[in-house]
């Protein structure tokens, strides 16, 4: 196997889509400076609008963003999750009917973190299994991963009722969960799907349109480059921001030295 370059322009991106089982004939790809994205950024739509979003505590002290290892939380992925699976911290844990812990290579390079479990994902206990999951699944492949080479998470472990955003509570709750796996996995890369992912981890109220394709970091973790990018499921009902997601993907894959046969 030899190291090559991310495709670039309609190339990859038929790639990418080749992968999704998509086609998207009679698109247009033009080349956009740096300064004109910056200027486009306010008016591309977003996820929700999260500009009220504050930066609360969460029941270990921390705040967003997240500490390091918490020294009171176990030191190991598989004495975590039991504690995740009897937490009480929120109101959420006396609607579900699985607290999604994540799963995936505990040493993985790189982790996808999400917004919270939907139906799916609270029936089987597991992240990223619905629709959304399908497709965050052939964006893994997509990038020369299989998903079982990297972690999945969330920012919540408890399906929110209806589906609704996470309220700032139950994601100050649970995030020093996540802080922990971020901590215990180490990976090299992080890629934020979505606004609740990108302004909880981050702690900027910035709109997910003006973060994405973006390299940033947590500030606990200076070490892990950090991508925020679209959730699938807006892809879903955006299909046409898969073009951007794969831009994103792209520079993730550059990052971590991806090889293709």
């Amino acid at each position: 196997m030899k190291e090559s370059r991310p495709l670039e322009g309609r190339e990859g991106l038929e790639v990418y889509l080749r992968y999704l089982g998509e086609t998207v004939p009679d698109l247009a790809l033009p080349r956009v400076s740096a300064s004109k994205k910056k200027e486009e950024s306010a008016g591309r739509p977003g996820e929700g609008d999260m500009s009220t979003l504050k930066s609360p505590s969460g029941p270990s002290g921390g705040s967003f963003p997240g500490g390091a290892l918490t020294g009171s939380l176990p030191g190991s992925l598989e004495a975590l999750a039991p504690m995740v699976a009897e937490c009480r911290l929120c109101a959420l844990s006396a609607t579900r009917t699985h607290a999604v812990f994540g799963e995936g290579n505990p040493s993985a390079a790189l982790m996808f973190v999400g917004e919270g479990p939907g139906a799916d994902e609270d029936a089987s206990g597991r992240p990223f299994v619905g629709r959304a999951g399908e497709l965050l699944t052939r964006m893994i492949v997509a990038m020369g991963y299989r998903r079982e080479d990297v972690y999945i998470a969330n920012i919540v472990k408890c399906r929110p009722p209806g589906n609704r955003v996470p309220e700032e509570v139950e994601r100050a709750a649970c995030l020093p969960y996540l802080r922990q796996q971020i901590g215990l996995i180490a990976p090299k890369a992080i890629v934020l799907l979505g606004q609740t992912a990108a302004a909880s981890l981050l702690g900027r109220a910035d709109g997910i349109s003006r973060l994405r394709g973006r390299e940033t970091a947590l500030e606990a973790f200076p070490g892990i480059r950090v991508m925020p990018t679209y959730h699938p499921a807006y892809l879903l009902r955006n299909p046409a921001a898969k073009a951007q997601v794969w831009a994103d993907l792209q520079q993730v894959m550059g990052w971590l030295g991806k090889e293709r046969g």
